[in-house]
């Protein structure tokens, strides 16, 4: 059994990488499988001392690839027990053979995505590129913002993952959040542990394997006549998972004072122009909204914090009586067309009868500082674009390459 460490709430300054750990030892999972990769490496190092201490009972598998930490996992939860992992990058790539063998059992894992840049050439710092691989993976994707965020994020993500029978990856950007410190509001011990339930192996997946009273088959072959229904079925689960992370949001906020949402909009009400984000950059986003507003101009911000499914009734919502809407994605998926998250709010916006003006921006890539003025830029052009001003060749372009 675990100690109990933290019997009164407190505020306290941790990067986002001991946010994590804390989480992790509040939640005291019954496996852990990890390999090194930065920059997750220090996030398991936090948590390795938990355990070497006596604080946490949680066995944990120090694999020798990032494949077999996913292989780890995957076997841990079908047997019953309250999994996760963690990585970043080509980590993420080497594992992503299992990622639709986790997501089609509704094995309920979790991950923790440090987000880094794809190889080549080699960077190792963060943009979204490891999270958009893992996009059509079948995986629900939440996206922080700071420590904070990241640490409530996992704890929500345990409570959602066996809710929705989906497995769940939490991302935290890499450096940006994982090594910078913030503060962070920790909840008790008791109260994680009662907001997330006690891990029992016989009802944390409905037909755990080590239930040798009740057998069944992992990893069976579906050939034609069964394929496309099995796939239906998971397709049905994606859809209604987006109701699971609402309520599972709502509970949380009722425990803990926030105010979660599956996206967060900012000024929109009255907003001609807004700028679509994920993760980090969204405070930058506010802050130049704010100055434009300063100046007579009616800007805005929608963050996206669920990522997959991707909540498109609610983007549609938000964004249907704006103008003009900048999308930034800290990724190019290099597909001669527009970036991934721009094509998931073009086509939630496509069945309106009046639609925003949109327009592509990628950002923020391998690391690349995104300041107050990278906003106002992408802002102006908007602008400039919605009014005439200035002409496109293309929907999507880079923000920020040297001249």
């Amino acid at each position: 059994m675990a100690v109990e460490l933290i019997k009164e709430r407190k505020a306290v300054a941790m990067t986002g990488n001991q946010a994590i750990a804390e989480a992790m030892r509040q939640i005291n999972y019954d496996v852990a499988a990890a390999y090194p990769i930065s920059p997750q490496t220090e996030l398991m190092g936090f948590f390795a001392e938990y355990l070497a201490n006596g604080l946490v009972d949680t066995e944990f598998i120090t694999v020798e690839s990032e494949h077999s930490a996913m292989s780890a996992v995957i076997g841990a939860a079908a047997a019953g027990a309250r999994a996760m992992t963690a990585t970043a990058a080509q980590g993420l790539l080497y594992m992503y053979e299992n990622l639709p063998i986790a997501s089609n059992w509704r094995l309920p894992i979790t991950m923790v995505l440090v987000n880094r840049a794809l190889s080549a050439p080699l960077n190792i710092h963060c943009d979204h590129g490891d999270a958009m691989t893992a996009r059509d993976s079948g995986w629900i994707q939440l996206l922080t913002e700071n420590s904070q965020e990241a640490y409530h994020s996992l704890i929500m993500a345990v409570k959602i993952a066996e809710s929705a029978l989906l497995p769940t990856i939490v991302n935290m950007e890499g450096y940006i959040v994982s090594h910078t410190i913030g503060n962070v509001n920790l909840l008790t011990d008791r109260e994680v542990r009662e907001f997330i339930g006690e891990s029992d192996w016989r009802k944390n997946v409905p037909h755990p394997l080590l239930d040798t009273d009740n057998p069944v088959t992992y990893g069976a072959t579906a050939l034609p006549d069964y394929y496309t229904e099995l796939k239906y079925a998971q397709h049905v689960a994606t859809f209604e998972a987006k109701e699971h992370v609402k309520r599972v949001l709502q509970e949380f906020n009722q425990l803990a004072g926030t105010d979660y949402q599956i996206i967060e909009p900012y000024r929109l009400e009255d907003a001609d122009f807004a700028i679509v984000v994920m993760g980090s950059s969204a405070g930058v986003a506010r802050t130049a909204a704010d100055k434009l507003r300063e100046h007579g101009i009616k800007a805005g911000v929608l963050k996206i914090r669920l990522f997959r499914p991707f909540p498109y009734e609610e983007v549609a919502e938000a964004l249907k009586h704006i103008k003009a809407v900048a999308v930034l994605d800290r990724h190019d998926s290099m597909n001669g067309l527009a970036s991934p998250l721009y094509q998931d709010i073009a086509t939630a916006l496509y069945h309106l009868p009046e639609r925003p003006m949109l327009h592509d921006f990628i950002y923020g890539l391998g690391g690349r500082e995104v300041t107050v003025e990278d906003m106002l830029k992408a802002f102006n052009r908007l602008i400039n674009l919605y009014t005439g001003k200035e002409t496109r060749s293309r929907f999507v372009e880079y923000l920020q390459v040297r001249e």
